[in-house]
Order: structure tokens, then sequence, then C-alpha cells
């Protein structure tokens, strides 16, 4: 596994807490949102401001049109991004608290914010905007928004990757599920496709000569590998802003919290971002 991978390994589940710990889910419900992916829609894009659903289908990149349209803009009648902001760093928080006890946190926390600074952000909106997010005093709400600049920034290189590529969000989800690392049933309903919409773009693909009944041909594998390993070199900038010894600490305090986090229950294995256990 190569450096930005080995990053995104160790750091991917104390960012994603926030997916499937209860308590952002409560904060979004108390905040006036209503159901779990209006919070999430909301969560996610609240450092953008009160932002329409055309340029969130644009940035998340993998979901239905149609999923976002039911969440955005009516979040924004309920509660007001600084405030969805606010009440859903303070719940990972909470979350990250209970799932690993007490736990020191500030030597991490610098690192990874030295991380962030090194980044550079063209063409990244969302790891922009979280990079940019107000900091709390507090150590652990400090390590989640770090890792979600971080996560933003890699995910937003993916997206470039997977365009360039040619692939659409629903084409670039078809081909991560024939890698093997996450299954249609955890990804379809999650985004929103219909049954036709996915026969379609399986259509498109097998066209294209990516795809056959037994999987990814030759040439879809030479695609996927192609968006992976451009994903890994347009996240280069963390490891740069570290260097080795930076990096390897980083793993170092870094995975003894999220194997934590996992073996708590914190974080699902499967799950739909194929992430594995660090």
């Amino acid at each position: 596994m190569n450096s930005a991978r080995s990053l995104w390994s160790a750091l991917e589940p104390l960012h994603a807490v926030v997916y499937f710990a209860p308590e952002p889910a409560d904060a979004a419900k108390e905040a006036g949102l209503r159901g779990w992916w209006m919070g999430y829609f909301a969560g996610r894009a609240a450092p953008l401001g009160a932002v329409g659903p055309a340029p969130v289908t644009a940035m998340f990149y993998g979901f239905a049109p149609r999923m976002v349209e039911r969440a955005l803009p009516d979040a924004w009648t309920f509660a007001s991004a600084d405030e969805v902001l606010r009440t859903r760093v303070e719940a990972v928080e909470a979350a990250l608290a209970r799932l690993l006890g007490p736990v020191s946190v500030d030597e991490l926390v610098a690192l990874l914010e030295t991380a962030v600074a090194g980044c550079r952000f063209d063409g990244r909106p969302l790891g922009a905007a979280w990079a940019a997010a107000s900091r709390p005093d507090r150590p652990l709400a400090r390590l989640w928004l770090a890792t979600a600049a971080l996560r933003e920034h890699r995910g937003d290189g993916h997206v470039l990757a997977a365009v360039a590529s040619g692939l659409s969000g629903l084409e670039a989800s078809l081909t991560h599920i024939a890698t093997g690392a996450t299954t249609r049933e955890q990804l379809q309903r999650a985004r929103g496709w219909t049954d036709e919409e996915w026969t379609a773009a399986t259509e498109r693909l097998a066209e294209r000569g990516l795809l056959d009944r037994d999987g990814l041909t030759s040439a879809g594998a030479d695609v996927r590998r192609t968006v992976e390993e451009t994903t890994d070199r347009l996240a280069a900038d963390p490891l740069a802003a570290l260097g080795p010894a930076g990096v390897e600490r980083v793993l170092e305090l870094a995975t003894p919290l999220s194997r934590a986090v996992v073996d708590a229950g914190g974080v699902p294995i499967p799950n739909p971002m194929g992430m594995p256990r660090p």
C-alpha cells in the first residue's frame, strides 16, 4: 500500500464516524432537519453555506440528482448552515469521546493540521470549505475537522480522476463494485439510483468494453487502476507537508485510534466506502 493510501486507511474511520454513529443523526434531528439524508447532505455541505442541489450533486458526484433535491435547499429553511456545521462538529466530537474514551490527540492534531495547511485546493471545493471551517479549542473536534478536510481533499481529487477517465458518478460506482470493494446492495439504495438507471449505466460500460458478465474487463481494470493511481497522486500534498517521518508518525498515532473506532462499532466493515479495518 502506498503512503497516500495508507494515510487514507489510517484516518478514514476517524472521519467516517460522522456517517454511522448515532450522535450526528440525533443532532441533525434536534436542529430541525428531517430525515437522515437531509442531515447527510446538509451536514457535509454546511461549510459551503446554504448551497443548492445542483452544485452538491456535482461535488458529491455519485448520487442521483433527485435524492439531493429532496434534501436541498429545504434543509436551510429548518436550520442555518452555520448551525448545522456547529452541531455536526459537536456531535462527532461526542461520538469520538464515547468510542475512544480518555485519549490524548494533541500531537496527532498538530500533525494533521500541518498536513491540511500544506494542501492545495485548486478545483477542490469541498476540501477547501472544510479546511476553512472555524476550529474550536477542543482536541477531538479539531481532530475530526482535520480528518474531514483531508478526506474531502482526497475525495475531490478522486472525482477529478474519475471524470478525467470518462466516468459518470454512477459509472464510477459500478466500476468500484466490480473491484469487490463494496456491493450493489450497499451502494444502490444509498445513492438513489433506480434499477433502470443502474442497468443503463451497466450497458454503457459494456459498450465501452469496460464491463462484461464476469465483471471488469482488462480495459475496465486499467481504467479503474488509473482512477485510483491518479487519486493517490493528487493526494500527495499532505505527504509532502508532513515529510516521511511525519507521515510515519501519523500512521503510528492514528491507526490504533481508527482500529478502536471500528472495533467499538463506530464504523461497520464492510461499508459503502470500501474501507477495510486499518
